[in-house]
């Protein structure tokens, strides 16, 4: 057993991942936490509470406790962590663990401190926080400490971040709370008012995956999708194409494309002119999106290409940072 135990955590709004030095990622799952509405007592964590979403009694509530990339539940975040921890570590720990989780590039200094002190009254022994996009840079293995511009986007569940990094530190970053999960209320909003049906948050997810589309498909494809009637509150059954899908997170995705734009406006020309010449690097989970990759070249007009393991970029850098903390000591707060 290791005396000394030092942990990344990618803390996201959709799914939480853990990393152990010198072992890599040691736990994936749903950022859902299922507790009883009066004892606040909490009763399931990550895959098993996802799996009563939109079906508890009354009495049991499954809560999303990070909102748009930062903590909207204390307690319920504190009691994540630990769990987290002990799946990991085990019951018995001899020593609390180092751990460093990665926070949005924009995140005010009250939620850093939520953060910070969540993970120690977790149980941590000491914690670290990195900007994630930079944790996304350094995951994507981009030369992060060169002192050429590189550009990443980073999409996940709740926020999407554009940062520039040179010299191994961000130099511009913009960022709106606005990621898959929003992506995801778009289709059911737009399922709601045009086919009169109201479905849930994972079957809108689903249709992403299946469906959805950053551009038109020149074959627009099919799929059955069945809810409730708004109207009557009857079961019902529509067919859904992905140009409807499409028209329903357009603007979302436009939302995301300004957030890069307005990045770039203040970005010094030298580190613009390295861009132009290397391209946008996109991660997160939500850049697998289809053909996302070909609506940032074609609006912002810089080649765009997804880093490898684009939902696990985030993590691998957080990784790399806890197991070299004197390398990263500058980037790390």
């Amino acid at each position: 057993m290791k005396l000394f135990r030092k942990l990344g955590i990618d803390l996201g709004t959709a799914n939480s991942v853990v990393w152990e030095a010198g072992i890599g990622v040691v736990l994936n799952e749903p950022t859902v936490v299922a507790v009883g509405i009066e004892d606040k007592k909490v009763l399931a964590v990550g895959n098993e509470a996802k799996k009563m979403i939109g079906k508890t009694p009354e009495y049991i509530e499954v809560v999303q406790p990070m909102q748009d990339g930062v903590i909207a539940d204390y307690e319920v975040t504190e009691a994540m962590l630990r769990y987290f921890m002990r799946q990991v570590m085990g019951s018995m720990w001899l020593m609390g663990p180092e751990v460093m989780i990665c926070v949005p590039a924009g995140v005010t200094q009250v939620e850093q401190r939520a953060v910070m002190e969540a993970t120690m009254s977790a149980g941590a022994k000491k914690a670290y926080l990195i900007d994630e996009p930079l944790a996304a840079a350094i995951g994507a293995k981009i030369p992060v400490a060169e002192a050429a511009g590189n550009m990443i986007i980073d999409i996940g569940g709740g926020a999407a971040e554009a940062a520039v990094i040179a010299l191994g530190g961000v130099v511009t970053h913009r960022g709106v709370r606005v990621g898959g999960n929003k992506l995801d209320s778009a289709i059911v909003e737009y399922v709601r008012k045009k086919h009169n049906l109201i479905i849930g948050q994972q079957t809108a997810e689903n249709i992403k995956i299946t469906l959805g589309s950053a551009t038109k498909l020149k074959r627009p494809e099919l799929m059955p999708v069945n809810g409730r009637d708004s109207v009557f509150g009857l079961p019902k059954a529509i067919e859904l194409s992905s140009d409807e899908v499409y028209e329903a997170i357009k603007d979302t995705l436009m939302q995301i494309l300004m957030v890069v734009r307005d990045a770039l406006e203040v970005t010094p020309p030298e580190l613009v002119a390295d861009i132009a010449d290397r391209g946008i690097v996109l991660s997160g989970g939500t850049s697998q999106l289809r053909n996302f990759n070909k609506l940032v070249t074609s609006e912002i007009g810089v080649a765009a290409h997804i880093a490898l393991e684009p939902q696990f970029c985030v993590i691998k850098g957080v990784g790399a940072a806890i197991e070299n903390l004197e390398v990263y000591r500058r980037a790390i707060r």
